[in-house]
């Protein structure tokens, strides 16, 4: 289900129940489109994610952690400035339409109050958070600014009048009855599903599909009345069945979804759902704007020594080769007297051959017969010597391979603030080189490693690229704990803080380990553990790169749900 007018309703009342007369107290933009409103209401205080990601777009109460800027952005200073410390009055929808109004009671520098207006758009790439004067309808600023050459019918510019997105026309769902609702349908056309979402407001095609499904497979003036308002009924009375749908993809719903097949799984709140399937995919989002550069120097790297492989596999065909050249050498030696300067090519016996057939030997024109057997036994040299060379350059090649391999799998699982730590490592073994201007990271900065809490309340660690895998492994570790990493496939480190950790400890630490490494998606992942004093870094070996002996394998699956419930904030 996308973040239709249902959901936006939705949310709307839960944020209603949560946060109405609520007081901002801190105000944060960990990202270019996303804030975070630490909001104090019935005596707790709620972490308000808004989002105007244009793959991403959501509003709702989070739990989860984001790294903040040493700087705050300018909107964010803004919004410091004209909300911090004022009082939410309310919050409504606008329509069916997916905007939410935050009605705001402040006070100013002279103590009169002053009230504000905070739209929140989610609409796809046109989502957008604007701060408005509620007395004049003045914008005082947006997340996103849009002038006239980006849309003409509306700009969104400090100073200028807030004008709402064009409405579509739509019928309200709660007032149609069910005369009304077949008037809008014509069963002839076909494709009812689409009809519905082209006439009625706020309905997605997921909802409009759900509908359908309902109304059975002859669907018909008696059946689609029935199946509509079995779905819109509850909605309109608040009764939600929030849920994550998981197939070939992850999807959610406030009701339950019939006509989808997989797991469904369900929360307590829309908050809670949309925290647990926005957050990684938003993350990833992130991760591939900041280092599109980075992931396509990794993939052509790996796909520059996979060539570099094939061409010398067949240099070490060729080399193979070498013992004929001799043979050809020996032959023509024993068989000089038949050959003279200017013969191209000579038919001698093959001795060598049990059944004693002959061979042609290419001769060179220009050269004796002497010449040409040097040539041959040259030619041999050369081919026998080559082999070892190009055998120790198709090693070298594999161990590149594996390498850019586990950095491509720590992409795949990288916060934004892992990043610079890979584009520093890679800086360092010259593969790419450093920025102009660009400082050296300080030596003492330790890496920010993930800490983790088993149901038993041991706690553990994990490493997700190469630098806090060795900081993790080579100085955070101590002697006799626990380390743990995916037998024969990149991934992460994970050490145990505890010398003997319980059955269960060992099985949750190795789904983690198990979920930070390329073999996220399988299932019976061998995870290998052993004590740290027998894990350790060859001379000369790449970063992260490490040996082990004495270790245990056990059989783990990964499961996002578990990682998460066991991350600590």
């Amino acid at each position: 289900m996308s973040f239709d007018g249902f959901m936006t309703r939705a949310m709307t009342y839960e944020l209603t129940t949560m946060l109405t007369s609520g007081r901002i107290s801190k105000i944060y933009q960990p990202y270019k489109t996303e804030l975070i409103f630490t909001i104090r209401a019935k005596g707790k205080n709620h972490q308000l994610l808004l989002s105007a990601n244009a793959n991403f777009a959501r509003i709702h109460v989070t739990k989860e952690k984001y790294d903040n800027p040493s700087t705050p952005p300018m909107f964010c200073m803004l919004l410091r400035k004209h909300l911090e410390g004022s009082l939410i009055e309310r919050i409504e929808q606008l329509g069916m339409e997916r905007i939410i109004i935050f009605h705001i009671k402040n006070k100013d520098e002279l103590g009169d109050e002053t009230y504000k207006l905070l739209y929140v758009e989610i609409m796809g790439r046109h989502s957008n958070i604007t701060l408005v004067d509620k007395e004049t309808g003045t914008i005082i600023d947006s997340i996103k600014h849009i002038s006239y050459a980006q849309s003409s019918y509306r700009t969104v510019l400090p100073g200028h009048t807030y004008k709402l997105p064009p409405e579509q026309h739509k019928t309200d769902p709660f007032e149609l009855d069910a005369d009304g609702l077949l008037r809008k349908i014509d069963f002839n056309a076909g494709k009812i599903d689409r009809q519905l979402v082209e006439q009625i407001a706020g309905l997605s095609p997921q909802l409009a599909k759900e509908i359908l499904y309902r109304a059975g497979t002859m669907v018909n003036r008696s059946t689609l009345p029935k199946a509509y308002f079995d779905v819109i009924n509850p909605l309109e009375k608040h009764e939600y069945e929030p849920e994550l749908i998981t197939n070939e993809k992850e999807s959610f719903s406030i009701i339950h979804l019939k006509h989808l097949e997989g797991e469904h799984k369900t929360f307590t709140t829309i908050s809670e759902l949309l925290d647990r399937f926005y957050f990684g995919k938003a993350e990833r989002d992130r991760v591939k704007q900041q280092a599109h550069d980075l992931e396509r120097f990794l993939r052509n790297e790996w796909q520059k020594n996979k060539k570099k492989i094939k061409k010398l596999e067949r240099t070490l065909t060729q080399a193979e080769q070498a013992k004929d050249y001799q043979k050809l050498g020996e032959l023509l030696t024993a068989n000089l007297h038949l050959a003279k300067r200017g013969d191209k090519a000579i038919e001698v016996i093959d001795y060598y051959d049990e059944q004693g057939r002959t061979i042609n030997i290419d001769l060179d024109p220009q050269k004796t017969p002497s010449e040409n057997a040097q040539a041959y036994f040259k030619r041999y040299t050369k081919a026998k010597n080559s082999v070892a060379i190009v055998e120790e350059q198709i090693y070298k090649a594999n161990e590149e391979i594996d390498y850019f391999d586990q950095l491509i799998q720590q992409m795949e699982s990288a916060a934004p603030k892992d990043i610079e730590e890979i584009r520093e490592e890679l800086m360092e073994e010259g593969y790419i080189r450093r920025r102009q201007k660009q400082q050296k990271k300080k030596k003492d900065v330790k890496p920010q490693i993930e800490q983790y809490r088993s149901s038993t309340g041991i706690d553990f660690f994990v490493g997700k690229n190469n630098k806090q895998n060795e900081y993790v492994t080579n100085k955070f570790a101590r002697q006799d704990e626990i380390w743990l990493h995916t037998k024969d496939i990149p991934g992460s480190h994970v050490v145990i803080r505890s010398t003997e950790p319980d059955e269960q400890t060992l099985l949750e630490a190795a789904a983690v380990a198990a979920f930070f490494s390329k073999a996220k998606q399988s299932s019976s992942v061998p995870v290998d553990y052993t004590k740290i004093r027998h894990v350790k870094k060859p001379n000369g070996a790449k970063p992260g790169f490490v040996i082990y002996e004495q270790q245990t394998t056990i059989f783990v699956t990964p499961d996002e749900d578990l990682v998460r419930s066991l991350k600590l904030k």
